[in-house]
């Protein structure tokens, strides 16, 4: 059931939103990742993160930021765990604004609990595929679109590109399919297959396919680690 929610104070009439319901897929497939409150403290720490990505956590996450222009309004796509969230707020600075959602109350939860103090940055429940907001001068797709299905891929990268302000950016950071001598590309494949299973998807096919054709957005790409990793930049015209 979806849930009601408000950000106004008692004493003035409230205008009810409804929540996102929480996608079936990420129910069955990523419950234990991102839904279970006893195992997601364990997995939200730096370290976790610099390991699951063969530490190159720092690296990826300077990469993203060199795209995102400090003062400017920032929407994040997702929670990320570690210590992305908090980065990116400083990085985008006092006179910014950071705007941070997630469809897991849980992950909302744990996103303003890391973004106490930083007076520039707020989370709040939404669908990426519909985020609402903006426009913004950038928007972050930080290793979300390998764990959804291949028709939410499309909605969330439309859904994300709408919200770009003229100018504007929007940075997807993801997998990427390796280098075909790569040391891990079959302990990552193994790993996809079994924890990711919309992973492969990602890897054999480009980011900006997702998009509306002819829509106005010149494309970048850059790959890391043997081509594990890309940052794929679309600027809107």
């Amino acid at each position: 059931m979806n849930q009601i929610i408000s950000n106004t104070k008692s004493d003035s009439p409230a205008p009810l939103i409804t929540a996102p319901a929480i996608p079936d897929y990420l129910k069955e497939t990523y419950h234990w990742a991102y839904i279970d409150p006893v195992i997601v403290p364990w997995l939200d720490r730096g370290l976790i993160v610099w390991t699951i990505l063969w530490g190159n956590s720092g690296r990826l996450m300077r990469a993203a930021f060199k795209e995102i222009e400090p003062g400017g309004n920032v929407l994040q796509a997702a929670y990320v765990y570690g210590d992305f969230s908090p980065s990116l707020a400083r990085h985008v600075g006092p006179k910014g604004r950071l705007d941070v959602i997630d469809i897991v109350p849980l992950q909302v939860d744990n996103c303003r609990t890391r973004l106490k103090g930083l007076n520039q940055a707020s989370a709040r429940l939404a669908d990426a595929a519909e985020p609402g907001g903006g426009p913004y001068d950038a928007v972050c797709c930080y290793f979300l679109l390998h764990e959804i299905p291949r028709d939410k891929k499309i909605d969330v990268v439309r859904g994300l590109l709408d919200r770009v302000a003229p100018g504007g950016k929007a940075v997807f950071m993801d997998y990427h399919k390796p280098a075909r001598l790569h040391l891990l590309k079959g302990v990552m494949n193994l790993i996809w297959r079994k924890f990711e299973p919309f992973t492969i998807d990602l890897t054999e096919t480009e980011i900006e396919t997702f998009a509306d054709a002819g829509s106005a957005f010149p494309w970048s790409k850059e790959t890391f680690f043997g081509g594990l990793y890309q940052i794929v930049v679309a600027t809107r015209c």
